[in-house]
């Protein structure tokens, strides 16, 4: 119909010439007729050509069998492949924790609250939640993964959500089958465990994110002994872990600049390949018997037997942790002298020795009543286990903290506000504004008054006393175990990013003090274990004007006068302890008087060592 009325109308002209155009449209429209003819036969109904769905089927799983098949087989038998595969599940568990939680805090940080308790709550549980994925990534992940949440742990500036959430990985790892440890033994010995050993217990008495300790008797000489015998997928995954760990927390620090620990991924690189060296760990045990040699302490070491890179053994000690009451009450070891011989011991590697544990916790601890042979001043001895790790404190920082130290016990005044934030700065690169935070980390408690000025960000945070030894009347906690605002938790990690990391260390060995006398319920004031760190202090500063005095740079006069302020402020420190130490035998006295009252003479006894 459109064709014949196209060619009735005659148009103008112009159009005349095209004639040809217009034949030709005419057998187009022809041609597709044809076409259109042939397409409407070709849609009719037809039995189209299929592949038989059973065939289909089986090629299909065929297909997947055999990458199933290549999968398993490159996974088992080809190492690189294995490693591919196990480092993306681990990176993936870690990265997703790390990740969710930052987006967790940047959403609840900038959220609007009705008002300031609403605002803490939330920030508490965005803490708990955080913590635990990065908990649960941890522990699926084993190996390294457990050291690196025990090292969050003992971050002593961290939100309390934090460190009590990762407390657990201290003494829950996962133990490596008997036959794996087995080979390894055969590997790295030469021999198997039967002919070196009787009696090897195939269950471990410990296991910790490392190794794990077996007990069995030396076939030579029946002696029992401790067999320490490295995890061994460790040194097969460490590259691949280590590289895992820093890469997320380098994609932490891009997408979250305030969250940045990649300060930790260094300190385990560097320092985890001298824990998974047992014979460094014998060189070490060898270094620490040698400074307490002539030292009247309770401090025991055990022996170490033999040692190679993967197999340690040594003495077997039998004891109880250092923190159970029961033990204690037991064997009649006074709970107050515990905590005091421990932050002595402690003391004395940082302030006196300069080179000190550096992974304590209470698991490495342990105590037992001391023998007629022991050269300890009490009827106990505590043995401190794994010496994989030490520091050494160069003269110079070790007496510059001892002086920060100092500073602190003192009553503030503008001189000595002065000295606390020179000290802070000479110690741990800590400006002005974060001072306050620092502070509270070391001392552990809130930070005294006159140290923060008006212009202080952080002072409304921060409840002060004139110095620390006024803190003897007003038991308070430091502020990190309540919620740390958004403010000062951004504070908390640049400080940690800051500090030198033997830094860090001391004050987590302060930390350690503090926990156990805490545990150990003791009737003496929490500042007692202050003096004791003052003590020590006061000789590393005296100590060092002796040196100075010897070579040349100290006078005569100025070496008398810093004589005499060593002996009048050590002195004080003393009779402080002793009216302490009195104080505290009163409070044990009542306790057994009213345990007495009640229960008879078992329950004086139980009163008295801190068992209700």
């Amino acid at each position: 119909m459109n064709m014949h009325i196209l060619m009735k109308f005659r148009g103008p002209p112009s159009w005349q010439s095209s004639r040809p155009f217009i034949r030709s449209q005419k057998s187009f429209a022809h041609h597709n007729t044809n076409l259109y003819k042939r397409l409407a036969s070709s849609n009719a109904p037809q039995a189209l050509p299929q592949r038989p769905w059973g065939k289909s089927w089986l090629w299909y799983s065929a297909t997947l069998l055999a990458f199933t098949g290549a999968g398993y087989y490159a996974y088992e038998n080809h190492q690189p492949s294995r490693h591919a595969i196990l480092a993306t599940l681990r990176c993936s568990r870690l990265a997703r924790a790390a990740i969710s939680g930052a987006i967790d805090y940047k959403l609840t940080l900038t959220r609007t609250y009705t008002s300031e308790e609403d605002r803490l709550e939330a920030v508490s549980q965005c803490h708990v939640r955080s913590a635990t994925k990065v908990l649960h990534a941890l522990l699926a992940n084993g190996g390294i993964y457990i050291k690196l949440g025990q090292h969050v742990a003992s971050l002593i500036v961290l939100p309390k959500e934090w460190t009590s959430t990762m407390a657990p990985l201290q003494d829950r790892c996962d133990a490596t089958p008997y036959e794996d440890v087995a080979a390894l033994f055969l590997s790295d010995m030469g021999q198997p465990i039967s002919e070196l050993f009787d009696d090897f217990d195939p269950v471990p008495i410990g296991v910790a994110s490392l190794a794990q300790v077996h007990a069995a008797y030396d076939k030579a000489s029946g002696r029992k002994i401790a067999v320490k015998i490295q995890h061994p997928h460790l040194v097969e995954f460490f590259n691949i872990d280590m590289s895992m760990v820093r890469s997320t927390l380098g994609w932490i620090k891009y997408w979250f600049p305030e969250f940045e620990f990649t300060w930790l991924g260094d300190d385990m690189q560097e320092n985890l390949p001298k824990e998974m060296d047992f014979a460094h760990e014998a060189r070490n045990t060898a270094h620490v018997i040698a400074d307490f040699e002539n030292i009247k302490t309770s401090l025991y070491i055990p022996e170490v037997i033999f040692a190679n890179k993967r197999v340690l053994v040594m003495e077997f000690i039998q004891g109880g942790r250092v923190d159970d009451l029961a033990y204690l009450s037991k064997h009649n070891i006074d709970r107050n002298k515990v905590a005091l011989e421990l932050t002595r011991i402690f003391n004395r590697m940082v302030f006196v020795n300069g080179w000190f544990h550096a992974d304590p916790h209470p698991g490495n601890l342990l105590i037992r009543p001391a023998s007629e042979s022991s050269k300890s001043p009490y009827n106990f001895e505590i043995a401190l286990l794994d010496h994989g790790l030490y520091f050494d404190l160069e003269r110079e920082l070790r007496v510059n903290y001892s002086r920060l130290w100092l500073s602190l016990i003192a009553h503030s005044s503008p001189i000595v506000d002065a000295d606390r934030r020179k000290y802070a700065e000479l110690v741990g690169n800590i400006t002005s504004d974060l001072y306050p935070v620092f502070e509270a980390a070391i001392t552990g408690r809130l930070a005294p008054d006159g140290i923060i000025e008006a212009d202080d960000g952080l002072g409304g945070d921060i409840q002060r006393a004139t110095g620390m030894l006024d803190l003897v009347s007003e038991e308070t906690e430091f502020s990190r175990n309540t919620v740390a605002p958004e403010d000062i938790l951004v504070s908390v990690l640049d400080v940690l990013r800051r500090l030198p990391r033997r830094v860090v260390m001391v004050m987590k060995l302060n930390d350690l003090a503090r926990h156990l006398d805490h545990s150990l319920e003791t009737t003496h004031s929490s500042v007692r274990i202050f003096l004791i760190t003052s003590k020590y202090c006061m000789k590393a500063v005296w100590q060092d004007e002796k040196n100075h005095f010897r070579e040349g740079g100290l006078g005569f006069r100025s070496f008398l006068s810093s004589a005499w302020a060593f002996a009048i402020g050590y002195s004080k420190i003393t009779f402080v302890e002793l009216i302490m130490d009195w104080q505290a035998s009163l409070v044990k006295s009542s306790a057994w008087l009213h345990g007495f009252y009640s229960r008879g003479l078992a329950g004086a006894h139980d009163a008295a060592a801190g068992l209700h």
